[in-house]
């Protein structure tokens, strides 16, 4: 009786095969041994646990396995493993809000992997080889929306073969990500790179088309699915005296104006009301218009939802920021805006939701001079863009269930115009999972069984690669995730995170050219070897060198490591010696 557990070639290994200390010639075998199998109530086994970084990852990139590549300077094969799962590496590397980086079992050692900047190095190379669309299918899916879920969904649609067309309203493609986001975070080449990949499988596009207008429901609807990912593009209302003046502008319809190269004007002088990343992107860009802004956010900062980075480089660049401060009137004179009224807040016990409540302080009013107000306290779905009789929730987004299901038979949603986070990385998992549960409408699939069997970690993350690629066959994968008191730390040294340079915010500020620079091929190497590569058999050793009674083997020729069971009577030696947490031990005949 004995498992195996393969090891790659390029694993870094402790000690070469010829370097082990102990064993015979050939398999690596003690000359003297005991059977004392027959004590063991404990099996150590070789499995693959799931890193935190990928459970942590709303698209469910397999983090670990990029990482591992990245680690050895295979970097094509890195954005191989990347692009098994996201399109998207590249936007993902610049302006993802990096969760992954908050769950890294590392920064309770010392510092988080930086993810982000690693995957965004990855991005900016080649693959080693291009998705390709799959075996033709004859079922045709409609696609609303050209945004980070829409685009996500029609690349894994076409990956898993079926035929899709994109409808855009704009005539150019992106969503959010072209139209929303500022070149300074996400350079337009950095994007058309990406949407070329995805258009690359056969993708079909139509721009220019208006859903509701140009094309009627009655007639998509009669598609084998169609997926929505409409975005959420109506501003709202600031609800405020004053608020309908034509110098209150929406943001998200300022920063479009921006993005695609219209002339805008906001004065010398301009207040942006909101916390959070529409805010902030809004001030910068208005700051890089030759405008002095304000934000006016009703909390403090350690409320705002914009993204501490963002945060931070604002205020680098000399963005003003009046915390706990409401705007409660718009003060116009002679038909010109004169002002903001605005008055202080305290912060009281939590809402609902969880963040303190603000309560105005009276005899705090004061009044602000501006010359323009952008409103930027969040978004709603716009109805014309829906079809009759979908169930709607609160705060204008659709319903869907965790599977992107919504109300009507044959209609999915998801991304801003459903109730997902509005995040980028939120919408890139919600286009992934409504492809996978199209193709399990169509093919019969058990949804559950499926989510099951391809989820990574208790958070929602699957791998659609694994179904993709018949589940890895060979590697034994368990739903568990490996915690830090799953590590032997004491293998590990301190190494410092890798700084990633940018511009300094006095030449940042003169125009709209990238803030983050990435980093070089030597530094990313360096920092790919920070990742501790939990759940994943390394080579290093360690089992064999420790195991008292030469019951783990080793086989050069095959790469493998094997636990002979005759000989192991269940120390957990080996366990307790792997730095990674690749070896469990469970009661003898427990699966």
């Amino acid at each position: 009786m004995s498992e195996w557990k393969q090891v790659g070639p390029d694993a870094q290994k402790r000690y070469t095969y010829q370097e082990l200390p102990i064993g015979d010639a050939s398999i690596g075998m003690p000359s003297e041994r005991r059977k004392t199998g027959l004590w063991r109530y404990l099996r150590p086994r070789f499995v693959r646990r799931f890193s935190p970084c990928s459970e942590a990852c709303p698209a469910g990139n397999d983090v670990e396995g990029f990482l591992a590549f990245a680690q050895q300077g295979r970097y094509g094969e890195a954005l191989d493993t990347l692009l098994g799962e996201s399109p998207l590496p590249g936007v993902c590397g610049r302006v993802c809000f990096h969760p992954c980086e908050s769950a890294c079992n590392r920064g309770a050692f010392d510092e988080a992997v930086s993810i982000q900047g690693l995957e965004r190095f990855v991005a900016d190379g080649e693959p080693t080889s291009l998705p390709v669309p799959g075996p033709s299918r004859k079922e045709k899916v409609a696609i609303i929306g050209s945004g980070p879920a829409g685009l996500t969904c029609a690349y894994h649609l076409r990956r898993l073969g079926y035929e899709v067309t994109v409808f855009e309203k704009q005539a150019v493609l992106g969503g959010m990500l072209r139209l929303g986001i500022p070149t300074y975070r996400l350079p337009r080449s950095v994007l058309d790179r990406e949407i070329d990949r995805i258009l690359s499988l056969g993708v079909k596009v139509e721009t220019g088309c208006r859903v509701g207008h140009d094309i009627p429901w009655e007639h998509l609807l009669t598609w084998d699915a169609v997926f929505l990912a409409a975005g959420a593009h109506a501003a709202l209302s600031l609800g405020i005296p004053g608020d309908s003046a034509q110098e209150v502008i929406s943001g998200t319809a300022w920063l479009e104006a921006v993005n695609l190269g219209r002339p805008v004007s906001v004065g010398s002088r301009v207040g942006i009301i909101g916390g959070g990343n529409t805010a902030v992107d809004c001030a910068r860009a208005a700051l890089r218009l030759g405008s002095n802004p304000v934000i006016v956010y009703r909390r403090t900062r350690n409320e705002m939802p914009a993204m501490e980075a963002e945060i931070e480089e604002a205020l680098q660049e000399g963005i003003e920021i009046q915390w706990l401060t409401s705007p409660i009137a718009v003060r116009r004179r002679n038909g010109k805006l004169v002002g903001l009224e605005c008055i202080r807040n305290r912060l009281c016990k939590p809402e609902p939701g969880g963040r303190a409540r603000p309560e105005p302080i009276d005899g705090t009013e004061f009044v602000m001079e501006i010359d323009t107000v952008i409103s930027a306290v969040g978004e709603t779905v716009e109805e014309a863009y829906l079809p009759p009789g979908l169930k709607g929730e609160q705060e204008g987004a659709v319903w869907v269930d965790s599977w992107g299901r919504t109300s009507l038979p044959g209609l999915w949603a998801g991304g801003d115009v459903a109730t997902d986070p509005r995040m980028v990385v939120h919408a890139i998992g919600a286009g992934k999972r409504a492809a996978l549960s199209i193709h399990a409408s169509f093919t019969g699939e058990d949804l559950v069984e499926l989510g099951r069997r391809l989820r990574t970690g208790a958070k929602g993350a699957f791998s659609i690669d694994r179904y993709l690629n018949d589940d890895l066959p060979g590697v034994e994968l368990v739903n568990e995730v490996v915690g830090p008191d799953h590590l032997n730390l004491h293998y590990a040294e301190p190494l410092e995170r890798a700084a990633l340079p940018r511009l300094d915010a006095d030449q940042r500020v003169r125009d709209f050219s990238e803030v983050n620079l990435g980093c070089d091929e030597q530094r990313a190497r360096a920092e790919a070897q920070r990742c501790f590569r939990c759940g994943e058999c390394r080579g290093c050793g360690n089992c064999y060198v420790f195991c008292p009674d030469g019951s783990v083997l080793f086989d050069p020729s095959a790469h493998e490591f094997r636990i002979d069971y005759e000989y192991c009577k269940g120390c957990g030696v080996c366990g307790n010696e792997c730095p990674t947490g690749a070896i469990v031990m469970t009661a003898e005949g427990e699966v």
